[in-house]
């Protein structure tokens, strides 16, 4: 069965961002919204709040209110690892082929 194509369709939204130079920033920020969330996912299941974290951590609130925040993207992996220990838990990072 074949597609039919519109002569309307255009390039696909990856394809706008990177001509447009934003491709990168947008998927930094994509990747830190998955981890803010699954921290605080984590968290919540854990009972731990911010304060509690922040003190398993060995680091500020302010801190980890930065590392939950999903637009700011400039998380260091020592930061990363020192919350997922703080959880019980590790990272795992990947490089995979590109599409």
């Amino acid at each position: 069965m074949k597609k039919s194509v519109s002569k309307h369709t255009g390039s696909d939204f990856e394809d706008f961002l990177a001509e447009e130079g934003l491709l990168d920033d947008a998927n930094a920020v994509a990747i830190k919204r998955v981890l803010a969330w699954q921290i605080q996912n984590e968290m919540k299941n854990q009972h731990i709040n911010k304060t509690n974290m922040a003190k398993r951590m060995q680091t500020s609130r302010s801190s980890l209110d930065r590392l939950l925040d999903e637009h700011d993207t400039s998380l260091t992996l020592s930061t990363l690892t020192s919350a997922a220990q703080a959880l019980g838990k590790k990272v795992k990072i990947e490089l995979v082929e590109a599409v």
